[in-house]
Formats: structure tokens, sequence, C-alpha cells
């Protein structure tokens, strides 16, 4: 980081990114499928235009097995064929809960994740969710152009 404006969080605040990092780490103790995990944390950081964090979750996900074409697709999942009913409707909640918009009935779309999901899921999709925006928002705090 060449930049003299850039806040290094890893030496200012060590011990708040090892806390988040240990949340990461315990939500992936309930068992999210790992593909859907990459592309909720991907979709959130597209929406969210965090480049490294795009790079880092597609490098992720095509390690895990995901495919090219779904990933090149992720970014129109609506208007493509390439994602399960369970796929689509946790990344409805990504997107509701990144974009946050008032107009949005959050309760229509708990009761299509329920369709897909257990409640336990649902909590660990939300927190999954929580995190990548938390992560998103230090990442574009470093990376995007513009001085303090």
């Amino acid at each position: 980081m060449s930049d003299k404006n850039v806040v290094n969080y890893e030496r200012e605040i060590p011990d708040i990114l090892q806390a988040m990092a240990a949340v990461n780490e315990t939500m992936d103790g309930h068992g999210l499928d790992r593909a859907l995990h990459h592309l909720v944390q991907l979709r959130a950081s597209q929406l969210n235009r965090c480049s490294s964090c795009v790079k880092m979750h597609t490098k992720e996900a095509r390690q895990d097995g995901e495919t090219n074409e779904r990933l090149d697709r992720l970014v129109v999942w609506e208007e493509v064929g390439d994602f399960t009913p369970r796929e689509r409707a946790a990344l409805a909640w990504t997107e509701a809960l990144t974009i946050l918009e008032p107009r949005v009935d959050l309760g229509a779309l708990r009761a299509v994740l329920r369709e897909h999901f257990s409640d336990k899921e649902i909590g660990v999709l939300t927190a999954t969710i929580a995190m990548i925006n938390l992560w998103n928002r230090i990442g574009i705090s470093v990376h995007r152009h513009g001085s303090s």
C-alpha cells in the first residue's frame, strides 16, 4: 500500500480483524454448502464493488469446483437458468440484505428461503451475508481510489 492516506488495518486493529476471522470460522462449522457460501460472498462483493473480494471469492469458488460458466453469469443470476431454486433464494436474500431497499418484502423472501433452508441455515446464511458486507466495507475503504 503506497497511498499514504490508506489506513493499515492489519497494523492498527489486528484484534478486530482476528475476531472477524474467528466469526467466519465459527460459521463455517455450521456446514453451509461451500458452493452456496462462495456464490453468496461473491454476489455481495459484486454488489458492493469490492474488487479485491470479487477476485478472492472467484478464485476460492473455482478452487472448490465452481464452474467458470456459472461464475460468469452470477451477475445476471435472475435471468439465467444456471442456479437452483435453493441458490436463487439465497441470492435474493443476499441482494436484499446487501442493497437494503426499504420496499423489499423480507417476509416474502423469508417464506421462499424456508422452502429450501431450515431456520438454523437461514441464520448462518444471514450471518454470512452480514460478515461479507463487513469485510467488503473494510476492503473498499483500502482499495478504492480517492483522498481523505
